[in-house]
């Protein structure tokens, strides 16, 4: 069942981890439990902050399951993937946690991104995952990582994880029903990692929603999308209709938005009590306050071309341009400043109120498709004209 010797293959001596201009990645995940979901689904967001800019989202025909994966755009080879959902209705993703034991003399390390492939194609629940981690923990595993899985059951779980070891937290076991990850483990050493203010303000805003009425509309709305900060007064996308039209700079270093975010995922899993329910990836597609969710389906059996086709899959394409609006510095420390006034203001001259129309729209499309069963090129196609939708949103956004 377990394909480590191709995966290791592969990956000797590649960095999955990579440096950005800012320093290591720095994601924001969290890990939500069927009751603290509107849909009675379990999910899993990300945030995923990394230098490689340019993503693709694939579909990886495999056996036994086929899968779709977040992978790097010049590495689309669904061998390394950064979030994933398969046919069987698991899904995964990660953090890398900073506090947990790193490599030792002779230990691989930086394989996460293929750890993630292997377990896309060959588990089906989360105790598949619990047995994979058994089964290869060792100096060959190469991890240092909070790992978020879910099944069709409804196990929406958390593995902090090393290469000698790891830690399992249930989300439904949470007060709050959910578990919020950054750059840390909560069986790591205390104080060490990153990601403290991003948790904190992650942490902050999960409470300000309803209880068990997390959607993943609300996740790219609110938290995907924040530039809101635990320690300093910045302005957050919903205040900035009240701002005047003038540049409005904030620093994005320790926000959960930030400029080298390359896109937010939120895998929704199936309906724990209808074994035929559909599971559903859904991607921002680059820095997320520069493009539009859409959703994906496994059993559509194809991706839309504009995740995947060229260099620069067209929806990344589109977002980096929009990013120059907004971020129009290219000088080291001068990328993380951002400045709101492009994105709204109370003259109505922003471009992201367009955006968030047409992903409105896009969820009402979804919502009216409804839950049952669907023909495979009925899902590519609403797939197709979604994807559409979004592009062109994006496109007619000038400079």
């Amino acid at each position: 069942m377990f394909r480590r010797a191709i995966v290791l293959a592969l990956l000797v001596g590649a960095s999955a981890l990579g440096l950005t201009a800012q320093g290591a990645e720095q994601c924001t995940s969290a890990v939500i439990s069927p009751t603290a979901s509107a849909s009675g689904r379990p999910m899993l967001w990300k945030n995923r902050d990394t230098d490689e800019l340019s993503n693709k989202v694939i579909l990886v025909r495999e056996q036994p399951f086929a899968y779709l994966a977040l992978v790097d755009a010049n590495d689309a080879s669904g061998r390394r993937a950064w979030a994933g959902l398969n046919s069987a209705g698991f899904a995964i993703m990660n953090t890398v946690a900073y506090n947990l034991p790193g490599a030792q003399g002779g230990d691989m390390k930086d394989l996460e991104g293929g750890v993630m492939a292997d377990a896309l194609r060959t588990c089906r629940t989360v105790a598949d995952f619990e047995a994979y981690l058994k089964a290869n923990q060792g100096p060959g595993l190469g991890c240092q990582t909070n790992f978020g899985v879910l099944d069709a059951t409804g196990k929406a779980v958390l593995f902090e994880v090393h290469s000698r070891g790891y830690s399992v937290l249930d989300a439904a076991a949470d007060p709050g029903k959910f578990l919020i990850n950054t750059n840390w483990a909560r069986s790591g050493r205390p104080g060490k990692g990153a990601g403290y203010l991003r948790f904190e303000r992650a942490t902050e805003l999960f409470h300000t929603l309803a209880p068990g009425q997390l959607t993943p509309h609300e996740i790219f709305r609110r938290l995907a999308r924040d530039t809101g900060h635990v320690l300093l007064k910045t302005p957050t996308v919903p205040e900035l209709k009240s701002l005047p039209a003038r540049p409005q700079w904030i620093l994005t270093k320790d926000c959960i938005n930030k400029s080298y975010t390359s896109c937010a995922v939120v895998l929704v899993g199936k309906d724990p009590k209808n074994p035929g329910s559909r599971a559903t990836f859904w991607i921002l597609p680059g820095e997320p306050v520069t493009a539009v969710a859409l959703p994906l389906w496994v059993e559509a059996g194809s991706v839309p071309e504009a995740f995947w086709k060229g260099t620069d899959a067209p929806l990344w394409a589109e977002s980096a341009r929009i990013k120059k609006r907004i971020r129009p510095y290219q000088e080291s420390e001068k990328q993380e400043y951002l400045d709101l006034s492009g994105l709204d203001n109370r003259e109505g001259t922003g471009y992201l109120p367009g955006l968030l129309k047409a992903e409105d729209s896009i969820f009402q499309a979804v919502d009216a498709m409804g839950p049952g069963p669907k023909r495979a090129e009925d899902l590519a196609a609403l797939q197709e004209r979604l994807a559409q939708v979004a592009l062109k949103a994006m496109q007619d956004i000038q400079p």
